[in-house]
Order: C-alpha cells, then structure tokens, then sequence
C-alpha cells in the first residue's frame, strides 16, 4: 500500500471514529430523561485509546464536560485496574475533583473489548435533576451537605448491574425515576459506542486502534504546533470583578506563550469562597483550555494532542477549590474563565478578541410543590436560560446564546411539562446589547409564574448583576442582569428564595459588551436595530 493510499485510508478510519461517538452522543440525547441532557445538549461523550488518551469526541457535548471528562478517564484507571476490568463492565463517579466539578454531573466510563484485548474506553457526562442534599445552589458551606458523593466505582460488571447502588440512589434524591433513568441511558450511550466501534473494527480487519491514534495525535500536534509557533511569545495578564455571592470575587490570569506550549496561571485570584461558587481546577481547566483554542487552534481537532498544548496552574483560590469546598455552582465562575482569559489573549492580539459576554448560564432550578391546604403536582425542575455574548472584531454578538457552555435553550413546552409553572414571558432584551461599532447581543427578559394552586421556591445562579459584561475597544458595556419580582420586590442574585403563589419572577438577563467605538456603527445597522426592536429610539 503506497503512502498516499495508507494516508487517505487512515483519515478515512479517523472520519468513521468521528461517526461513532456521534452516534454515542445521540443515544444519550435521544434516551435521557432530563430536559437539561434530552433538550439543552448538556453533556459530552468521547472515546479513548487503552492508555487513556482522548482520540475522538462527539460535536455535541460542553468544554466543560468534554475537556474534564479528557482529563477523569485517567483517574477511573487508577482507580479501577486493568487485572478488575472486564466486558460488559461500566464505571461512574460524580467526585467534583476527578469528575467535572460538581455533584450534579454523572461520569461513566466503559472499557471496550475486542477479542478479549482491552482496545479503549468509551465516556459520558451528563448533568441529572437531582443529587440530593440542599439541591442545585450556591448556600451549602461543604461539598457534603450538596448531595450524594459516589466514589469511583462499578455502575455494572459483566453486564450486572450494581443494584445496591440504585437503591441507594433511589433513597437519597428527589426525583429518582428521573436521576435513575440518567443513569441507565449514560450507561447504554457507552455500549453503542462500543458496538459500533466493534463493528468498525471487525469490518476493517483492525486489531487495535495504536496505529490509527498515532495518526490522529501525530497530525493534531503537528498542526496545533504550528499555530502556536505563529503567535508572539511572551506574557499578558487581565483581571476580572464578577458579582459574587455576598461580597465581589476578583479572577486574575496571566497567559504566557512559549514556543511549544500556552501556560494560564491564575496567581492573583480571590481565595475559596465559604459559598457553593467555588471552582475544581479540573473544571477550570476544561474552559481556560477552550478558551484558547478558540483563538490558537479553532478548526484543529479536539483530543488528547491539541489539549496537552494548554497547561495551567494556580495556588489554591476559588478557581482552584480543594476539598470539602461546596462547589455546586462551579459554573458560575468557571464560565468566567473564557472571557478572563481571552481578555490577556486581547492584549496579545489587539483587533482578534471578542468584548465580554453574559458569559454563566442563568439557569434557575425551581421546586415546585401545592400550595397550604391544596392537591397537586412535587417537581423538580431546571431550566437554563443565556445572555448575551459580546461583540466580535467584525460582526455583532449573538442574541440570549450559551458562550462559553454551547448548551441548547430548553423549548418552554419541554420545561412546563415538566412541572407546574407556566412560562409566561420569554423575550429579547432591549437595549441590552453594549453599544459599538459592533453591538453586543441581547439578553432575554423571562417571567415564570406557578400553575393554579402551586407556589415555588427557586435557586438562582446568576451573575453580571453588579458586574456587567465589559465592552472592547471603546465598545460599552452590556446591561447587567436583574432579579425581581413582578410586584417590584428585588431578589438576590444567587441562593435559594420563595415565589409566592400569585407572583410572578421576573428575570432580566444581561446583555453582552460591544466593540468599537459606537460613532463608527454603521448607520444601516442602527436603522436595522431600531426596526427591529433591538434598540429603542431612547437607546440608541
């Protein structure tokens, strides 16, 4: 076989990998029974070679879930030894530190066999309704009081699985059905992977995968390499002020360039938080790295090679939370970490960076339950909502769009099947975009109601609320967020609070920062702004 032939038969093979934990990812969407996984996307599903490196992840999936998940494969092996893993086997965890930053998260890894020979492993991630403990938020003062911990351990082996731990599951959540449910799909996502992989490899005559990963890392460095040899070399800082829990939290990173690797360090930022907000620096990690994959090697594919190129490193801080820390809302802060980052990048490479965004979901998880006296329906219920990102070098921000996490909006039907609340209000923010050259995107404006006879409690999460997102370039800032209310009542922006039977809560959510100096917008792109409701005469 000639060269030319042994190259085009190796990409081929590499396009078929892609293919199957394509078709892993979709099992997980089409099998779950969380709107946050079946709806919104929040999850990631990757294959590994038998050392633990990543060789292929699905296109769908968050940073943060994918890259930590890179990173959690290496831990279940240390864990779990080759000599104790069999066919049939699959493995969980939902430790904040070998996981991906907080008890909501589920990791399974499968090892997948062919011919006795162990050739990979398959991966998830998915987020579930329920751990237990306080539920999703930011006021437990440990990881211990924020839900069920499990170890590194078996979900099954030899196909069996471990009912013992769904007992146990069942017993200490609020939904089970649902969180066990999660479970069993994670679990079936990993054996179509390892179908399809068998299938592929059996087709193929192909023994093991050692010389189609050496293709798949060879290239992805080499041409990863390339790029970072082309940027300038040397260090930039930035720092960021977001809102916090009850007192501002400052975030520093410095980046420094070298000729073979990009190195964040986060010297500089506040210490651990007392609040759930604190960040694993596995999760950290997963967004400083796509941050600058972004800007270094945006089309390069995403696996073991291009990832072992970004480092990073921090003392102990809330973006490098130790153990006990209560962590659940890691994304708050960890969705942060994009744009702390790509403000160094800016000063690196002026005219390339985009302006601050809204940046952390503004997800809300409301209990429902009948009010004094009157029947009805208990739920658990999440539902993610984005602000706006910012203004790029030569378009506009993206309107209400999950950056960095690229999580889907939940359809309103999907969230008010789910329990009694009806969404009465969810749209476009006006005048919410930081004014510019470029215009910053829009947040939403959002008001949720209880279904006749119900009152809710929710836990908000969410930020940009005394801290807007900061514009580029002599670009404004976005609007920040609000929380209320549709009496006027104000409400914090993180914590667990009520909603009375009767009221409405009305979230407002911030908008993202412009480029440019705002003179130099076009003046047709302002016309179009007013026409269409982005901006108000009083706006503009």
């Amino acid at each position: 076989m000639s060269d030319a032939t042994q190259e085009i038969r190796m990409q081929v093979m590499w396009n078929r990998l892609i293919s199957v934990v394509e078709e892993q990812a979709l099992t997980l969407l089409r099998t779950a029974f969380s709107t946050s996984v079946r709806e919104a996307g929040d999850l990631s599903a990757g294959m590994f070679d038998p050392q633990g490196r990543m060789l292929a992840q699905a296109v769908t999936g968050t940073p943060g879930h994918v890259n930590t998940m890179a990173e959690a494969v290496l831990y279940f092996m240390a864990e779990i030894p080759r000599g104790e893993m069999y066919p049939g086997d699959t493995y969980v965890t939902n430790d904040p530190w070998k996981g991906t930053g907080h008890l909501h998260d589920i990791t399974m890894v499968s090892p997948s066999f062919l011919g006795g020979e162990l050739v990979g492993f398959f991966a998830c991630t998915a987020h579930v309704v329920d751990v237990g403990g306080r539920g999703f938020g930011a006021d437990g003062k440990s990881v211990y009081e924020e839900g069920i911990q499990i170890p590194i351990m078996k979900f099954a082996e030899r196909g069996e699985v471990n009912k013992d731990l769904v007992r146990i599951l069942r017993a200490n959540v609020r939904e089970p059905n649902q969180v066990v449910g999660d479970f069993y799909s994670l679990a079936a996502c990993n054996d179509v992977g390892h179908n399809r992989l068998v299938d592929m490899m059996r087709e193929i005559d192909l023994a093991s995968l050692d010389t189609l990963g050496e293709f798949i890392f060879s290239r992805t460095r080499a041409a990863a390499m390339e790029r970072i040899r082309a940027l300038p070399k040397g260090e930039w800082c930035n720092e960021m002020v977001i809102d916090g829990y009850d007192t501002p939290v400052r975030l520093a990173a410095s980046v420094r360039i070298s000729d073979d690797v990009v190195n964040v360090d986060f010297s500089g930022t506040d210490p651990m938080s007392r609040w759930g907000i604190n960040v694993p620096v596995i999760y950290t990690k997963a967004y400083a790295s796509y941050a600058l994959k972004c800007v270094v090697a945006p089309d390069i594919p995403n696996n073991w090679a291009s990832l072992e190129l970004f480092t990073v490193s921090s003392p102990t801080n809330i973006l490098n939370a130790k153990r006990p820390a209560p962590v659940s809302l890691r994304h708050v802060i960890g969705h942060m970490v994009p744009d702390l980052v790509l403000g160094a990048l800016a000063k690196a490479l002026p005219g390339r960076i985009q302006a601050e965004g809204a940046a952390a979901l503004w997800n809300i998880h409301i209990s429902a339950r009948p009010s004094e006296g009157r029947e009805g329906r208990h739920a658990e219920i999440l539902m993610f909502n984005s602000g706006g990102t910012g203004a790029r070098p030569e378009l506009d921000g993206l309107s209400a769009t999950a950056f960095p996490s690229g999580v889907m909006t939940m359809p309103i039907e999907a969230t008010e099947h789910t329990g009694p609340v009806v969404i009465w209000r969810k749209e476009l923010r006006p005048d919410s975009g930081g004014a510019g050259k470029y215009r910053g995107g829009l947040g939403q404006s959002i008001e949720i109601g209880a279904a006749p006879g119900h009152e809710f409690d929710f836990s908000a999460m969410f930020d940009r609320v005394d801290h807007p997102a900061r514009g580029r370039d002599g670009g404004a800032d976005g609007a920040p967020g609000s929380v209320m209310l549709d009496d006027g009542t104000k409400l914090r922006p993180k914590g667990w609070q009520h909603v009375p039977a009767g009221r409405h809560l009305i979230l407002h959510l911030p908008g993202g920062g412009g480029y440019g100096r705002p003179q130099e917008r076009d003046a047709q792109a302002r016309a179009d702004d007013i026409s269409k409701g982005y901006v108000t005469e009083d706006g503009r």
